[in-house]
């Protein structure tokens, strides 16, 4: 995981904003580092969400932009039945599970970014009230998109965790390094 963001390469944009996408990833990933199963799928906070729904929602959306990318069909969409059990484990699923699944994301997500020939390559998106109006957005704007969702979706995480036992995002990076407590 990423505890930062490092420099870029100088002129390496696929790069840059790999690496930005893996920096928020890396924030979601981390808040649940030192929990149970119990604790990661609480929900502390006056939210209904929980660190492990976090992780599983963000790994179902990266798959699902990548998909749309791809123009390939997501073989884990969500119905309107099924939606609810984007941001919760269900029984048979565990937070390592959630976590093996995104990193098998992660990697079909970075290889697709550098293997197109331009950032600027668009795909058209389905038609919904929340996306783009014209109905076609950039690789870049996909990974840009995912700096977002997941940035927003960290500062969750943050809360929650905080909640739960008091640490902090800067705490767990500490921890994580071998430097913080409990480390």
């Amino acid at each position: 995981m990423v505890a930062f963001v490092p420099a870029e390469a100088h002129g390496d944009e696929r790069g840059a904003l790999l690496t930005f996408i893996e920096a928020q990833r890396a924030a979601l990933r981390r808040s649940v580092l030192g929990l149970t199963e119990e604790q990661a799928t609480s929900r502390p906070s006056a939210s209904e969400l929980s660190l492990a729904g976090l992780l599983k929602h963000c790994a179902e959306v990266e798959l699902n932009w990548l998909r749309l990318a791809q123009q390939r069909p997501n073989e884990r969409a969500r119905t309107q039945e099924t939606w609810g059990d984007a941001f919760r484990l269900t029984d048979e699923e565990s937070v390592p599970e959630v976590l093996a699944f995104w990193d098998g994301v992660v990697k079909e997500l970075e290889e697709f970014v550098r293997s197109v020939p331009s950032l600027d390559e668009t795909f058209p998106l389905p038609e919904a009230p929340w996306f783009p109006r014209d109905g076609r957005v950039s690789v870049r704007w996909l990974g840009l998109h995912l700096v977002q969702e997941f940035g927003r979706h960290a500062g969750h995480a943050d809360i929650v965790r905080e909640s739960l036992d008091g640490m902090t995002s800067f705490e767990l990076i500490a921890r994580e390094s071998g430097q913080g407590r409990d480390a």
